[in-house]
């Protein structure tokens, strides 16, 4: 292996990432066959193509990340990472097979799908920031960087197959098998956890428990100008960009007349962007403002390429710069976020970026879903390419005010 190749793969030297890294990757496979044909479920199978009912799954998938923002950090903090890992993968392994049985058998109705996407992100929100935070254990704070852009790669190569594989189960045995996969899919991630060597885990010092811990985070970071940057950033595109199932969905059935394999297809060509990013982002050293100004301004590009595409392949050639764009500016807050943080307030942090990167969707999924079916999915795309040029404007004034360099270069040195 040539010495950049090796420098960028460098956190797979590691027993314990390894066997992270493929169980995991198992894992997303399944997280992505089952997002696809959830949308496909809703959208053309219990309603008459309803880009609103699309956002509100996605509302209640995404809402309880803020909604248990006070518990998820604290959780992250203070529990034994790695069985609360185990705790949260098995419950959502078990919410998938649930949903997968009830569609099979032909019961499933559109409040059955609300009510799963709320209990499945509910499980996700105390799931995301310890599996985010656990990573600095598999590897510790020196490939810290590398380790984060991996996981993007592992998630989006995923990404990149899931949507494909589930248009074809679905359109050859039906959208609930795609559920029971995704929940046999877990066993893997599980089984990796127990696998993991604990002696060779890097722990940080856990959270003292006390009252008021969760407004501390808040006060320590309304105290960094940089994160308090980064949130905003993330917020507006969060809330108003990272809409994928609504803007695909629409734009497959709605504009182009896609089948079932055609949109798993577009899913799987936007994966190509995203795997590209998280690779680039992985031979980085370290994450800057700069990364998160170019992939904020890339995402409001890629967007608007999207929103005018007069044919299916050059929207899904606008797919792969939203993929590219998207991943470069959410890894580079990961890492910045992490790497410029106090270990023992890393799970509050990273649960506050979370609850704000997702617990957005809640506002703007049903807005969102609501311009699609009233102006149009072109102009719901329009909505996601404003997004991103209001991101890439706080990104200038961030790095014209000079405060980056202050707040995180000095705990990156």
């Amino acid at each position: 292996m040539s010495a950049p190749a090796a420098r960028r793969f460098r956190s797979l030297r590691g027993f314990n990432y390894r066997t992270w890294v493929a169980g995991a990757f198992v894992s997303n496979l399944g997280t992505w066959v089952q997002r696809t044909a959830q949308d496909w479920l809703v959208l053309t199978i219990l309603t008459n193509h309803s880009a609103a009912a699309v956002g509100i799954v996605m509302a209640l998938q995404f809402g309880p990340q803020l909604l248990l923002l006070p518990w998820t950090g604290f959780a992250a903090d203070h529990f034994d990472q790695r069985k609360l890992l185990i705790a949260t993968q098995a419950a959502m392994g078990v919410l998938a097979l649930a949903l997968g049985l009830l569609t099979i058998s032909g019961a499933v109705q559109l409040w059955h799908v609300y009510v799963f996407a709320f209990l499945f992100g509910s499980a996700a929100a105390f799931d995301a920031p310890v599996r985010q935070t656990f990573v600095a254990q598999l590897v510790g704070d020196a490939d810290l960087a590398n380790a984060v852009a991996l996981n993007s790669t592992s998630f989006n190569a995923a990404r990149m197959i899931g949507p494909a594989v589930s248009g074809i189960v679905i359109a050859a045995v039906g959208t609930g098998w795609a559920f029971l996969i995704n929940g046999a899919s877990f066993i893997a991630v599980l089984i990796s956890l127990a696998l993991l060597r604990v002696s060779e885990l890097h722990p940080h010092p856990r959270a003292i428990r006390a009252r008021g811990s969760f407004t501390e985070g808040f006060r320590y970071v309304w105290g960094r100008a940089d994160l308090k940057a980064i949130l905003v950033m993330l917020f507006l595109i969060g809330t108003f960009g990272l809409n994928f199932p609504i803007f695909i969905s629409t734009m497959a059935v709605g504009v182009f007349h896609a089948d079932a394999r055609g949109y798993g297809l577009l899913s799987s060509i936007m994966a190509i962007g995203t795997v590209t990013g998280a690779l680039l982002s992985a031979g980085r050293e370290r994450p800057g403002f700069g990364a998160l100004l170019a992939g904020a301004a890339l995402f409001g590009l890629g967007c608007t390429l999207a929103a005018i595409a007069p044919g299916y392949w050059f929207f899904a050639a606008a797919l792969v710069v939203i993929g590219l764009a998207a991943l470069t500016f959410t890894n580079t807050t990961n890492s910045l976020m992490q790497l410029s943080t106090e270990p023992a307030m890393r799970g509050r942090v990273m649960a506050l970026r979370i609850g704000i990167a997702l617990g957005g969707t809640p506002i703007g999924a049903p807005i969102v879903g609501w311009v699609a079916d009233h102006l149009g999915p072109r102009w719901a795309l329009g909505v996601g390419a404003a997004s991103g040029f209001a991101a890439a404007i706080v990104a200038v004034l961030a790095l014209g005010k000079g405060f980056h360099r202050r707040d995180v270069s000095s705990k990156l040195a």
